[in-house]
C-alpha cells in the first residue's frame, strides 16, 4: 500500500502552533490551497482547500517562517479522522499529516508576486568591483575531411530534416 501526497500551493492563514496538553509536543494546523486542473467546458480551474497537520520541528520551522499567501511544497501522508461533534453527529476530517515542507518560491519572487513595497531593506551595499579583463574566445578549427558533420548552408531557409 502507497500513503504518500505532494501538494504545492499557497497558505490561506498564517499557521496555527500549539502545543499537546500532556508532552508540550508542538504541532501546526494550516491550510494549503492548491489548483487543479481545468475541468469542463468552461475551463475554470478548480480549488481544494487542504488541510496541514505537522509536528515537533516540522510544526515550530513552519510557524517561524511560513505565513498567509506564502507557496509551500508539502509531502506526506493522507489521514482520516472521525469524531462526534457537541450535537452527536458524526464528522469526518482528511488531511495532509506533513514529513517534509519547503519553499515553494524564493523570497524574491515571493516578494513581486505579492506587490512587497517596503519592510526590510538591506542598507549593505559592497564596494563595486572592477571587472576582470577580458580575454578573447579561443578559436578551434576543425580538419577539413576528418568531420563526421556537414556544412549547412543558410541560403534556402529549409529546416534540414
Amino acid at each position: 500500500m502507497l500513503n504518500k501526497a505532494i501538494l504545492m500551493g499557497r497558505l490561506t492563514r498564517d499557521p496555527e502552533l500549539r502545543y499537546t496538553p500532556n508532552g508540550n509536543v508542538p504541532v501546526v494546523t494550516f491550510t494549503l490551497a492548491v489548483d487543479r486542473n481545468y475541468s469542463g467546458n468552461g475551463r475554470e480551474r478548480q480549488t481544494d482547500f487542504i488541510d496541514i497537520v505537522a509536528w515537533r520541528r516540522q510544526a515550530e520551522f513552519v510557524s517561524q517562517w511560513f505565513t498567509k499567501g506564502m507557496m509551500a511544497i508539502v509531502v506526506g501522508s493522507i489521514q482520516s479522522r472521525r469524531w462526534q461533534d457537541k450535537n452527536g453527529n458524526n464528522r469526518t476530517s482528511i488531511e495532509v499529516v506533513a514529513d517534509e515542507i519547503q519553499f515553494g518560491e524564493t523570497k524574491k519572487s515571493r516578494e513581486s508576486n505579492m506587490g512587497y513595497q517596503g519592510g526590510y531593506q538591506d542598507s549593505y551595499s559592497p564596494a563595486p568591483q572592477q571587472a576582470p579583463a577580458s580575454r578573447p574566445a579561443p578559436s578551434f578549427d576543425m580538419p577539413a575531411g576528418d568531420s563526421d558533420f556537414s556544412e549547412i548552408s543558410d541560403d534556402d531557409g529549409e529546416v534540414p530534416f
